[in-house]
């Protein structure tokens, strides 16, 4: 789970945000494995004090492989395919059925596009032609930048990234200034790489300069395949142009500190700090031109791409627009396009062996094209009123024993107590679906025209996203569909999203134990909240308003507590060359802590949970470990590390190892490999 931003590409998006988790669906057919809390643990010579992640969930590991189309599974992942399952379903009735409302069957159509794979075969790049005809009629740099903005698209939130980089030369968010709660601006990011992160360019170790090759003879396959002549030759300078841009990327460390990215711009300030582009032409390319006010969330990497397009040779710069075009778009060009895709997106960055089934991708595009008109369906025929009032009623005991957190901090001043108990009392939480959704009307599908449907559904979509500039901004929106098996913190707002999707089980089950909802749910509920008080939600205040509204004293001591979690992720190391980063997975690893802590109140707090004893708290505990099992290949574990805010689920479930209560649970002694003397327990909130 994150904080505000993961772009929302499909139902299987795997990032429990709030800043975000990372989850997924239920197989029917992996529902005996995965199981829901109720899975048996280990073998009894496994001890929870040596590794409770194993003691927990070795069984699972033991008898679940990880499905051929996937680079990692588990409790998350199988999740979202039982929903996605139930959700194509309602997709099919809806194309089949006369009494279909008129959303409901522009959806149908959508997908029925996606799927009609000899209609696609026929119309071979088309659709796409229109843009690459754009792409080659570019005479000058001013055109060049005109273009570039025409392709920014709204699709990063900064604030819930696992990643910064879209398929265009930056992207925008567009939400309320950091410092100004009452406006909505637009936030300019990074972007413009086909690798997943500047490491997969700087890195100089032996796998990171094998993917580096790889990469390359993609492109030039790619561009072959359209027929480009000299592919390989423009292959390289498209790699030597993003490794420039790579060159001025954020870190993932930097990207997370929002004092780094709160710089005001105005459109006077892209010219003289960011030379090289027609900044005029992009922004009205980008339909920004009007705009006075705007966030450079990383001007660094403004700054290095305008050099580029000032300095790279136009020809280069159109064979990259090219190539980014059709490797966004595979998916709906002929299957060599995707086959070539998958082989280095698929194998090579995931280390998934086999390609996933034609259904699953058109949901995918689907859910990202019309993402509340399917979570409409989706809510309307699986989610009970009933579950959300449970819900309901969860989240406020969690957020009422978080406040009573707050009350017993000893180290914490009576001035800033008070802001964080308003920030508690005033927070929006949104449970299962939006109390207002978004109309599809204006969106034109055709049942025949897949490729022309995405790029008709992302124009769509932006247009809907620059319309937030002439609006004041929503506590309420949503930043998720409810079919997103996710949760998250919208910092900005003081707000937070669960999706209908993952109030279900093994995280929400109205037939298991409060123990174990407590610690399924219960945890994710308090993780979500916890986000507000991470390193960085702790920066904003009860309106959304980036200030420092703690004393000297506090913030230097919840420094010290957070550096002391840093230091306790650092020493996880998944392979002898890659450690965990305790720094980059902070956020959530605070939120992890907290969350559980006041889950673990709010259960021995509730009816069903005053007064119990050691078999309860083993099964609250034992609910938490199996809610993050998860097997990744090395392949997508390494880019995990390597990109990912989140640690490994096995690390997360490690957090027990600081709260004492699980100690007394498990008899957790000295000389146990998790055990921590009681003065080296992080304890933060």
């Amino acid at each position: 789970m994150k904080t505000s931003w993961t772009p929302i590409k499909t139902a299987v998006t795997l990032a429990l945000c709030g800043a975000a988790f990372t989850f997924a669906p239920l197989h029917a057919a992996e529902q005996s494995a995965a199981g829901t809390a109720q899975t048996k643990p280990a073998a009894a010579t496994m001890l929870p004090g040596d590794d409770f992640y194993a003691w927990a969930n070795g069984e699972w590991m033991a008898k679940t492989e990880i499905p051929a189309d996937r680079g990692a599974w588990g409790s998350m992942y199988a999740l979202a395919e039982e929903t996605n399952a139930r959700i194509v379903k309602l997709i099919e009735e809806a194309g089949s059925s006369k009494s279909a409302n008129a959303e409901a069957r522009k959806v149908a159509d959508f997908y029925k596009a996606y799927m009609n794979e000899a209609a696609i075969e026929s119309a071979g790049l088309n659709a796409l032609k229109p843009r690459l005809a754009k792409i080659e009629a570019i005479k000058d740099r001013a055109a060049l930048s005109r273009v570039l903005g025409e392709f920014l698209r709204a699709d990063v939130d900064p604030l819930n990234a696992t990643n910064f980089n879209t398929p265009n030369l930056f992207g925008v968010w567009i939400n309320q200034g950091l410092t100004e709660p009452s406006r909505n601006v637009p936030y300019i990011l990074q972007g413009g790489i086909g690798l997943p992160d500047r490491a997969y360019y700087l890195d100089n170790s032996p796998k990171m300069a094998e993917l580096r090759t790889k990469y390359q003879q993609y492109i030039g396959a790619m561009l072959k395949l359209a027929g480009y002549d000299n592919a390989e030759a423009r292959a390289a300078k498209i790699f030597a142009l993003e490794s420039e841009l790579a060159q001025s990327h954020a870190s993932r460390e930097e990207s997370a500190d929002i004092q780094k990215a709160n710089n005001p711009w105005t459109m006077k300030d892209f010219a003289a700090k960011a030379p090289g582009m027609d900044w005029n032409a992009f922004m009205q390319g980008a339909r920004l031109s009007g705009q006075d006010r705007f966030i450079a969330y990383h001007p660094g990497a403004i700054k290095g791409a305008a050099q580029q397009v000032a300095s790279t040779d136009l020809a280069t710069w159109k064979d990259y627009l090219a190539f980014h075009s059709m490797n966004q778009f595979a998916s709906t060009l002929p299957k060599a396009y995707g086959d070539l895709r998958f082989e280095f997106y698929g194998k090579g960055l995931t280390g998934s062996p086999q390609q996933s089934a034609r259904w699953k991708r058109a949901l995918s595009a689907t859910n990202t094209a019309m993402d509340e008109a399917v979570g409409k369906m989706y809510v309307a025929k699986y989610f009970p009123a009933q579950d959300k009032a449970r819900i309901l009623k969860m989240v406020g005991d969690i957020t009422t024993a978080f406040e009573r957190r707050i009350d017993k901090l000893e180290w914490m001043a009576p001035s800033t107590r008070a802001q964080a108990k308003e920030k508690v009392r005033t927070m929006y939480v949104g449970v299962g679906y939006p109390d207002e959704w978004k109309s599809y009307g204006a969106l034109q599908v055709s049942p025949t025209d897949a490729l022309g449907n995405v790029l008709r559904a992302q124009e769509f979509n932006y247009t809907q996203q620059l319309a937030k500039l002439k609006q004041k901004p929503k506590k309420t929106d949503w930043a998720m569909p409810p079919q997103l098996v996710n949760a998250v913190n919208l910092p900005l707002q003081n707000a937070l999203n669960f999706p209908a999707a993952i109030l279900q089980p093994p995280f929400y089950d109205p037939k298991a134990s409060d123990a174990h909802n407590y610690g399924a749910i219960g945890s994710v509920i308090g993780h979500e909240i916890s986000h507000s008080f991470d390193d960085m939600g702790a920066q904003f205040d009860a309106q959304g308003r980036l200030r420092d509204w703690w004393t000297k004293e506090d913030l230097a001591h919840f420094k010290t507590a957070s550096q002391k979690l840093v230091e306790q992720y650092n020493a996880y190391k998944p392979f002898d060359d890659l450690a965990v980063n305790g720094q980059l997975t902070l956020s959530e690893n605070l939120s992890d802590l907290a969350g559980l802590a006041a889950a673990y109140d709010a259960f021995k707090s509730s009816p069903n949970g005053k007064g119990t004893g050691v078999e309860a708290d083993r099964q609250f505990y034992t609910g938490f470990a199996q809610s993050w099992r998860t097997k990744m290949r090395e392949a997508s574990m390494r880019r995990a590390v390597l990109t990912d805010g989140h640690a490994p689920g096995q690390y997360r479930t490690y957090t027990v190892r600081n709260l004492d209560s699980w100690y007394k649970a498990f008899d957790v002694q000295p000389g146990q490999k998790l055990y921590l003397a009681p003065e080296q327990r992080v304890r933060v909130w």
